[in-house]
């Protein structure tokens, strides 16, 4: 990615809460500037620098998830795990209306699978590891390694939990991590409540227009 690029998607961050996950927004970013163009990108120009149609609104979902986890790493300071995966839900809720079809834009991205649920485990996994590794910055032992799977589905329980209980995805999240006998029950959850997005997921795309 170009220098241009790269300063471009950061300056689309900020209208993702009024513009979602869209080409808009990239086009719009130029009108961010120090020294703003006068009218936003061309379609054209959007294409060039982030990538065909809905290639191009995967790299600005790309790059929201990364500058969330660098901000979970910026605000490093000394915190319990519960506290850091709440403060992670929160970075959510500017854009929560949008999340759903960022995820399904993640999903669709396969050539091979109509459907493919590993760019957002992914990303669950990330928000794990560098929840457990502020968490624990010390902790290198098998056991470190173990939990973190346990609070990557515990963490994805409630993200989801989080797209249809806004109010509730922080008590939602205490109630697994408070009692060690929820995290299997989390990985349950996260099966079942994943077939209910899933579902929904799947009618957003269609309404798209994205062919799976």
């Amino acid at each position: 990615m170009t220098t241009a690029s790269a300063r471009l998607l950061k300056l689309a961050l900020p209208l993702i809460e009024t513009h979602g996950f869209t080409r808009e927004a990239l086009s719009l970013s130029v009108l961010s500037l120090p020294t703003p163009l006068a009218h936003p990108l061309p379609d054209a120009s959007v294409t060039a620098l982030f990538g065909q149609g809905d290639d191009a609104r995967r790299t600005l979902v790309r790059a929201w998830l990364d500058d969330a986890t660098h901000k979970m790493r910026a605000d490093s300071a000394p915190m319990a795990l519960g506290d850091i995966l709440k403060a992670r839900l929160k970075t959510n809720e500017p854009v929560l209306q949008h999340l759903p079809e960022a995820f399904a834009l993640l999903a669709s991205s396969s050539p091979v699978l109509p459907l493919d649920p590993t760019p957002v485990l992914k990303h669950a996994a990330g928000v794990a590891n560098q929840a457990c590794w502020i968490a624990h910055s010390d902790a290198r032992e098998l056991s470190w390694y173990t939990r973190r799977a346990s609070v990557s589905a515990i963490y994805l329980a409630a993200e989801l939990h989080q797209l249809t209980s806004p109010r509730t995805a922080s008590a939602f999240l205490d109630s697994l991590l408070e009692n060690a006998s929820h995290a299997e029950k989390a990985l349950d959850e996260t099966t079942l409540f994943a077939t209910y997005v899933w579902k929904s997921w799947k009618g957003i795309i269609k309404s798209s227009g994205v062919v799976f």
